[in-house]
């Protein structure tokens, strides 16, 4: 069960002061409720506004250009065990062999007879937060097809001699003044045929990544690679191919990441805390209502200008958000849907956040838009992974 919809109880004296809920809404009494019953959640007081710009010189930017505007499912990653950056060609190649004999099973998807499928490991470089950070990286299946094409030439030499022939067939070439010549003919024709050359088409995209994640980094040794977070984007039966190839060969494991409502309130700040320069998205909150038969989701869409206008109305601490800042934030929202809508929150559950930075969703979901903010968004997502591997 989730633990947002878990009955409230009331702490003990000696966890808070006894006059806690005193003048409480019943908003912050669920969320303390929440955290008093998740300790798994992390819940440090304060965290930073993700800072814009924080992509290192190195960093690709076609390579950055295909993270975005993606679909992510997110998974935790314990540490790879032998895994070295200089064989990313070898890995390559393996990985490659694996999905050829898994489709030769009938494991694999099937993407045609006439297909191949190509994979190719490369690093993102400038992808962390620290120099400590290992340099994350990109695994890509690719789709190759024999494409069909102009190949070349076939010439045909024909020597036509029409001396005054009946037959019908050299009528036809007669033109008055020709009976009796010999004529030369060169016929050029193209044919199609495949050739070498194939065409990728993108059928799978993974990354691994560490942003600030020093905490992890700490406590393993020189023989374990530490990149917690890995995103995907295609088929989840890929996804479990390739995962598999993984876990035989670095001994690690992979688990979905557990993104909760707890979670999402703190993202709507974080990201509702960054400066733009233009917003590319309404801040829009959705929520769902258990009901019988079937699930009610409300949504609740606030102009970006308007929700930035009611975080600075609430933050207090320069450069940081605070689990008080974050309550209050939330309380407003929640406060002004009922007044506009007459409609308690109080039941629902908060299930996914969109905002001009990213959007995500407690199924794991994720996709980030603004590039300035891409580390921002990574280390929360680090943080989480690290703690459901810990």
């Amino acid at each position: 069960m989730d633990s947002y919809n878990a009955p409230e109880s009331t702490p003990s004296a000696s966890s808070r002061p006894e006059d806690y809920f005193i003048g409480a809404t019943p908003l912050q009494k669920r969320l303390e409720s929440v955290r008093k019953q998740s300790s798994f959640i992390p819940t440090p007081p304060r965290r930073k506004i993700p800072q814009c710009s924080q992509l290192q010189e190195d960093v690709d930017p076609q390579k950055v250009a295909l993270l975005l505007h993606k679909q992510w499912t997110l998974y935790s990653l314990t540490p790879l065990y032998k895994f070295s950056y200089s064989n990313l060609k070898e890995y390559s190649r393996l990985l490659n062999a694996f999905i050829v004999a898994e489709k030769q099973k009938g494991l694999a998807v099937e993407v045609g007879e006439d297909f191949n499928i190509k994979v190719i490991f490369s690093t993102l470089l400038g992808m962390k937060g620290t120099q400590r950070d290992p340099e994350a990286f990109l695994v890509q299946g690719l789709i190759l097809s024999p494409r069909l094409e102009y190949s070349g030439t076939i010439l045909v030499d024909c020597n036509l001699c029409l001396l005054g022939s009946s037959d019908p067939s050299t009528l036809a070439f007669q033109v008055a003044g020709t009976a009796g010549a010999c004529h030369h003919t060169r016929i050029v024709s193209k044919s199609q045929l495949p050739s070498e050359n194939r065409e990728g088409k993108v059928l799978w995209t993974g990354w691994f990544c560490c942003i600030f994640g020093d905490s992890l980094l700490e406590t393993v040794s020189e023989d374990f690679t530490c990149l917690p977070l890995f995103l995907a984007n295609g088929a989840e039966s890929n996804t479990a191919i390739i995962g598999t190839w993984f876990q035989k060969t670095f001994d690690c494991y992979f688990s979905p990441l557990a993104i909760n409502a707890f979670n999402l309130s703190w993202m709507a700040a974080m990201w509702t805390a960054c400066k733009m320069d233009h917003y590319v998205a309404t801040t829009e909150f959705l929520w769902s209502v258990p009901c019988s038969p079937q699930s009610l989701d409300i949504s609740f869409a606030i102009h970006p200008e308007d929700a930035k206008a009611l975080w600075d109305s609430v933050h207090k601490t320069p450069g940081e958000v605070t689990q008080e800042e974050v309550d209050l934030f939330m309380d407003c929202l929640y406060s002004h849907f009922h007044r506009h809508f007459k409609i308690h929150l109080s039941a629902t559950r908060l299930v996914r956040v969109s905002t001009s930075v990213a959007s995500a969703h407690t199924d794991g979901k994720i996709k980030i838009l603004c590039h300035k903010y891409l580390i921002g968004v990574l280390a929360y997502l680090t943080e989480l992974a690290i703690f459901q591997i810990e």
